[in-house]
């Protein structure tokens, strides 16, 4: 395919093109990444789009703005740098009712839910178009992703993400289901029959996901729904295991919490690193790597038994810091924390493990806070947000370590205390302390999220603590910078083998 193919010659406008699902989790994300690799590999200079994204998983840009983790995923498989224009609307969720409003990558503010639907496109429409406006005379094409699904008839009035930005961008679009969860057949139809006439006509044809069996025995339930719904199937994406890309949904970290409470006596020489699963609970895919590694067994919990007998217990990022303070302590946690082995806290962990939290300005609850006195240090809530990418080193090893940070609140340190790492945000010169650690090192906090990406840094990072241990060396090591490359071209490679892409990159003229 090329340019011209595209409609594309001589267009100021790129030729849009949308991934809608029938639901969340049915795989909108990764279907958009591989459709994004697969118009890179044509030449098609190709960036991704969301317009809003409700997500506890974020990245920071080149230049330092918070977008939604699936969004930068998606730029790295067209082969380009994110930017806040590709997710101009990220919500976080901070409250059962209420979520943090993140706008062109800046924080907005925290909005009411019932208030958000009610007034979101009077808000925000207009920052959304801006934004896909940028990108669609910067590039070719456009890959739009929806969310959740767009049959969500209660919600369609104040739609910015779904059919409304279809029309808005002219975008062909393709509709998935999910065939793991069943029903796969009914959602499909369903969702065509709740879209009036006008968003209907959007859809261009259908593709199920996550299949596992014999193809043959799908073909009769194809060939009805193509019939009833007067669209043709692009294909059938069979189910992929061990992809080592991002996930996004809440859906597939409550998949996770597994196993059988964890005792004393091992069963195997792998590392436990059990991580607090906080009600808001932000940036899972910090653990990703680690999870991945053979070496390691690795669960999210809130079981005291996994605590106290983790080799590594970790405090993560939080949405809502003082609430989840205030969880943990309710379940007696904060006891656990103090006899565990090691205890590493991210971001919001670390500014639990201090001994307090102010609030002034009530960013989350008001009020100071008592927190759990394992760190020397002491954290003051903000209104402004920190987002940047920072290199340095690590304070005790002088190894290399890069990340990035994406929290509110300023946290000062004793005198004494001794930093986790020294520091430079991207670009600059002059370096600065990140977080801090006991003096045995058993209890360590940064505000660096990412770290454990680089394969280097957590490959030494797990030997010296199963060197603390008294464990053996690793015998089999993960390689996810290589890997997650590669998981990328074998997403794309199933995609353009098993759908119909000539069929859906082409209008109906």
């Amino acid at each position: 395919m090329n340019s011209k193919a595209l409609g594309l010659g001589g267009r100021r406008r790129a030729q849009a093109f949308m991934v809608l699902g029938t639901g969340s989790d049915v795989g909108k994300s990764l279907i958009t990444a591989a459709l994004c690799r697969a118009l890179a590999r044509r030449g098609i200079a190709v960036a991704p789009f969301k317009a809003q994204n409700m997500s506890l998983n974020s990245a920071v840009t080149p230049d330092g703005k918070e977008i939604g983790r699936a969004q930068a995923l998606q730029a790295e498989a067209a082969g380009i740098a994110p930017s806040a224009d590709m997710n101009p609307v990220l919500l976080k969720p901070s409250s059962s009712e209420g979520a943090q409003v993140v706008l062109h990558g800046e924080r907005f503010g925290t909005v009411h839910a019932a208030d958000y639907r009610g007034r979101n496109r009077e808000r925000f429409w207009g920052a959304v178009l801006e934004s896909y406006e940028r990108l669609a005379g910067a590039y070719e094409a456009i890959v739009l992703e929806g969310a959740g699904s767009p049959a969500e008839i209660n919600l369609r009035e104040g739609d910015i993400v779904n059919m409304a930005m279809a029309h808005a961008a002219d975008a062909r679009c393709m509709l998935v289901g999910d065939i793991d969860r069943g029903g796969v057949f009914a959602a499909i139809y369903g969702t065509m029959a709740l879209l009036d006439a006008s968003d209907r006509a959007r859809i261009a044809g259908f593709a199920i996901n996550k299949f596992r069996g014999e193809r043959s025995l799908l073909e009769p339930g194809i060939r009805e729904i193509e019939r009833r719904c007067e669209r043709r199937c692009f294909g059938v994406v069979p189910f992929l295991k061990n992809l080592q890309l991002d996930e996004e949904d809440s859906l597939s970290l409550e998949r996770r919490r597994l196993g059988a409470p964890w005792h004393a006596r091992r069963d195997d020489d792998r590392l436990r690193i059990a991580v607090l699963a906080l009600p808001y609970l932000s940036n899972f895919t910090d653990f990703e790597s680690l999870a991945a590694e053979p070496s390691v067994e690795l669960r999210y919990t809130d079981r005291c038994d996994d605590i106290a007998n983790a080799d590594l217990a970790i405090l993560p990022g939080s949405k809502s810091t003082v609430a989840d303070l205030q969880w943990l302590r309710e379940r007696r946690l904060d006891g656990a924390l103090q006899g565990a082995r090691s205890v590493l806290g991210i971001c919001g962990g670390m500014q639990m493990l201090g001994r307090q939290i102010e609030d002034p300005h009530a960013v989350e609850a008001g009020g100071t806070h008592a927190g759990l006195a394992l760190l020397p240090l002491s954290t003051v809530m903000q209104r402004e947000k920190t987002t940047i990418g920072v290199r340095g080193e690590l304070a005790a090893t002088g190894e290399a370590i890069r990340g990035y940070e994406i929290h509110v609140g300023t946290t000062s340190y004793d005198e004494q205390s001794l930093p986790f790492a020294q520091i430079a945000s991207e670009g600059a010169t002059s370096t600065r302390r990140d977080g801090a650690r006991s003096s045995d090192g058993r209890v360590a906090g940064t505000y660096l999220h990412g770290i454990f990406d680089d394969d280097a840094f957590r490959h030494r990072y797990l030997e010296r603590l199963r060197a603390s241990l008294g464990l053996g060396a690793i015998a089999d090591r993960r390689f996810i910078a290589r890997e997650r490359e590669h998981s990328l071209d074998e997403i794309a490679d199933l995609v353009e083998r098993e759908l119909d892409l000539d069929a859906f990159f082409q209008f109906e003229r």
